[in-house]
């Protein structure tokens, strides 16, 4: 099996969004990040691949298993975690992992007990009693002690420090290192991405913009800036959103036109530029 995710043609509706035809697949071994702005489809299409909501169209397999029909067998495999804490904030951290176990029968306690050694997390802390960074290390900890094969991750770093951001991303590279998990990551922090991510799905307001290799992408656009006076009216039909000072622009162009730049500085972008300047005036980008 290639891919541990296949997402077909994904459709959903809701009064005043419509999620349109979303197709990508996650291969086995790597890291996916999926980008877009507030309110574009993130959380909802992994609500969709997760079963938490009616899907109008399209078809999803995980694992090579349809996620409604073999629910019960896909989930066995899948490790989630939200951006927010979803275990009982009274229990201790062992009574959480009991109650979390009974759902997974190669749950390794062994496992478990080494992870939150790792992650400093006390056995007999509450749940309510952990800062956000400790308790998605909890999270993380319960889904890698049933080794789920896919993980799904749905804004994990927003509101983490620095360096729980950065132990965590060192946790799902050593995840994946073996070939045999994939991670799908939701967020819209891109500098995690552009170090973590193999691949990038971009989703701008409920339409697919790009699917594919990370580096591919960044690779397709570039920022160019100049003065005020060097925009002329054949320039401006090639720019992909801009910004305009007093003493000149700056804009993103696709590589394949900058040789039309060429008398202009030219600079190599970034997944957070793309984003903001695709953005500007609902660019999308075939």
């Amino acid at each position: 099996m290639d891919n541990f995710l296949e997402v077909s043609n994904l459709s959903k509706a809701f009064p005043g969004f419509q999620l349109q035809n979303i197709s990508f697949y996650l291969p086995k071994g790597y890291i996916m990040g999926l980008i877009g702005p507030n309110g574009s489809g993130k959380t909802t299409t992994i609500k969709l691949i997760l079963n938490m909501l009616k899907r109008d169209g399209g078809e999803i397999k995980i694992m090579g298993l349809d996620n409604i029909s073999d629910e019960k067998t896909v989930k066995a495999s899948l490790g989630v975690v939200f951006d927010s804490n979803y275990l009982c904030e009274e229990w201790t951290v062992t009574q959480a992992e009991a109650a979390v176990s009974v759902f997974y029968k190669n749950w390794d306690k062994k496992k478990f007990s080494e992870l939150i050694r790792r992650f400093h997390i006390a056995p007999e802390k509450k749940v309510k009693e952990l800062s956000k960074g400790m308790q998605m290390k909890l999270m993380v900890a319960c889904a890698f002690s049933y080794d789920a094969k896919l993980l799904i991750l749905d804004e994990p770093t927003s509101g983490l420090d620095p360096v729980s951001r950065d132990e965590l991303l060192k946790i799902l590279s050593e995840y994946i290192e073996d070939g045999e998990h994939s991670v799908l990551f939701s967020t819209h922090i891109t500098a995690d991405l552009e170090r973590a991510a193999d691949y990038i799905t971009y989703i701008s307001y409920g339409k697919l913009f790009f699917t594919g290799n990370k580096d591919e992408f960044v690779d397709m656009f570039r920022i160019v800036k100049g003065g005020r006076n060097e925009l002329t009216l054949d320039l401006s039909e090639k720019l992909i959103g801009i910004r305009e000072f007093s003493t000149g622009f700056e804009a993103l162009i696709k590589s394949e036109d900058i040789k039309m730049f060429s008398h202009l500085d030219v600079e190599p972008t970034t997944i957070d530029d793309i984003v903001v300047f695709t953005n500007q005036e609902g660019d999308h980008y075939e």
